[in-house]
């Protein structure tokens, strides 16, 4: 059953605190957007210890690139882009207060060890989903960086968005954990393999 999360316009300590590795969630409140080349200029402007076009704290960070709204649409596709693609801004952004980050895919095995340091969450959103996912998104404005067009920054209004936890603020990885699991099943099924059939006559 599918966790009802409140983000209005923060993710409250307390549910970063209770969210777990696995988790299925349905977030609504408040989303900003940013893909590759809005991330990077937060990273910039951080590194030169410029003020941000907004306030990245307590807040969670959607990966997407959301297409133009076709008429009688609140927002066009959007889906999450592939996460790992910020990871050069990953360590920059927690540590300037971002509480989650959504997208799709999983990071290199470091990243859950960051993501705990900074108690961040990482969501993923079903890809190839975006006009699905589109359907949750209430509202949408250009906050900053309008230049980008659809990688501009945006604040998105969601009413009941799904998502999955799949790094906890405790550094518990979902992809890591399956993979695991499924390594184990492996080794399993390639044992019984290996053992002589016990109904062969010796």
């Amino acid at each position: 059953m599918a966790t009802e999360l409140y983000v209005d316009p923060v993710l409250s300590l307390a549910d970063i605190g209770r969210l777990k590795a696995g988790d299925q969630v349905l977030i609504t409140g408040e989303l900003l957007t940013a893909r590759d080349a809005a991330c990077g200029r937060l990273a910039r402007a951080l590194a030169a210890g410029e003020p941000l076009p907004v306030d990245l704290r307590g807040r969670i960070v959607y990966a997407v690139g959301p297409t133009p709204a076709k008429p009688g649409q609140v927002i066009g596709s959007a889906g999450p882009t592939t996460a790992a693609r910020l990871r050069p801004y990953l360590k920059a952004l927690l540590s300037a207060g971002m509480a989650g980050l959504m997208g799709k895919g999983d990071w290199p095995p470091e990243a859950a060890g960051v993501f705990q340091r900074h108690q961040g969450v990482y969501f993923v959103a079903l890809g190839g989903a975006g006009a699905l996912l589109a359907k949750a998104v209430t509202a949408v404005e250009v906050v900053a960086y309008d230049d980008l067009g659809p990688e501009a920054i945006h604040r998105l209004r969601v009413e009941r968005f799904p998502a999955i936890v799949a790094i906890d603020a405790e550094g518990n990885d979902l992809h890591r954990r399956a993979r695991e699991e499924w390594r184990k099943r492996l080794g399993g099924m390639e044992a019984r393999r290996a053992e002589p059939d016990a109904g062969t006559p010796g």
